[in-house]
Order: C-alpha cells, then structure tokens, then sequence
C-alpha cells in the first residue's frame, strides 16, 4: 500500500494518473493547501519543500518503508518500481526523461506563472500577463511540433505524457486556444479517454475550491509561504 500526500492540483495529479494506471493500492491523505496543511511538521518530515505530492511506500526496494517528495522523482519511482511507462533500452529512456525534465523546467514553471498572473494577481500587471502568457503558447508550440512526429510526446505513452497532461487542462487560464495546436489537441483528446486517467484526476476533485478569500492568499501567495521553518 502507498500512502499519497496529495491536493487536486497538477502535480497532484501526475501521482494519481500514474497510480492509476499502474494498478497500485493506494491510500489518499489531503494536504490541504489552502488551509496550510502542508506546513505542518508531520508533512514537512516527508516533503521539506512543503510542496504537494508526497508518498510513503511501505514496500519499498529494500522492503522497508520510503518516503519521497516532488512529483517527477516519484514519477520516476514507480517506473522504476512497476517497470511501466519508461521504457528499458537506453535510448529510449532519455527520449522520455530529457520530455520530463522538460515539463519539470519549463511546462510546470511556466504555466503556473501564466494561471497565477492572469488568474490570481490582484493587481493586473501587463508586463508578466503578456510574458508568461507568450512564453506558454511558445510551450504549446513545442509540444505541438513534437506531437506532430508522434502519437505521445516521446513516442510511447510514458512517464512524460503523464507529467505533461495534468497541467494541459487548465489552457484557458493559460491564455492558449488548444484549436491552435492541433497535434496537442489530438493527444490532449486520446490521453482525456484513458480510463484511468479519468480516475486519476478525480481524486480530491471535489475538495478542491475556488481562491477567493484573503487568507487562503495569504496561506498560498503571501508571507506565510515565506517564513523559516
């Protein structure tokens, strides 16, 4: 059984999805971001970032318990675990890894300033609006020449695509229209069907709830975010 630290937001959702598809039991444990779950002392000794997702797996390689935070290692993990989703040959594997490093660096990064300044920002400035805006249709581009040379991002259905997706369903709030990249679009609509990937992006959805009030902004944006620990 592994335990999954966990909220309804993207990078919750890569462990969820991969989860899923794996078969692997799991148990949810909500974080609750909003509220400052993830500054508790009893979350921070598994995810010192205070950072969602994070798991325990009770079996781990040594057959004693593991603990790991950030979603594109423990993506890495269970690949490694379940022997899915990345795949064995050696140049097939850093197709897939170097897709990854490229949601970890530049997809995730990027999008969430997008969603943050056109969604968030009390103040609307247009100097970040038009930059990260621009930068995550440039994003879209890239995948979209990609995906025009394969059904999924690295070839295969992969660690990648799992990484990359959850963080495609917001577009809107990214400022993009998806009809502009059709080979995204495709993909966005295959992955979309997968079973489980339904099952994964459901979990804790109904938890999840608009940021309105001025605490959650200040818990999520402000000083409390900021504080030594």
């Amino acid at each position: 059984m592994i335990d999954v630290f966990t909220w309804s937001t993207p990078n919750g959702h890569k462990i969820h999805i991969m989860l899923e598809e794996c078969g692997l039991p799991y148990t949810v444990h909500a974080v609750d971001i909003g509220s400052g779950d993830q500054f508790k002392p009893e979350f921070l000794a598994i995810s010192p970032n205070n950072k969602i997702p994070a798991i325990t797996d009770h079996e781990g390689p040594d057959g004693r318990p593991i603990s790991m935070f950030e979603s594109g290692a423990i993506l890495l993990y269970l690949a490694g675990k379940t022997a899915r989703f990345l795949p064995a040959d050696v140049r097939g594997k850093y197709n897939v890894l170097q897709w990854l490093m490229f949601q970890m660096g530049s997809v995730g990064p990027m999008f969430g300033q997008a969603h943050h300044f056109r969604n968030y920002s009390i103040e609307k400035l247009d100097y970040p609006i038009k930059r990260y805006t621009r930068e995550a249709n440039r994003l879209y581009g890239v995948m979209d020449r990609q995906l025009g040379k394969s059904a999924y991002i690295a070839g295969d259905y992969s660690i990648a695509d799992i990484a990359i997706f959850p963080w495609t369903r917001s577009y809107a709030n990214q400022g993009v229209d998806l009809a502009e990249y059709p080979n995204v679009k495709r993909w966005f609509d295959a992955i979309s069907a997968r079973p489980a990937v339904q099952r994964g992006v459901q979990v804790l959805a109904d938890r999840r709830r608009p940021i309105t009030g001025d605490k959650e902004r200040e818990i999520l944006f402000g000083d409390k975010q900021y504080e030594r620990r």
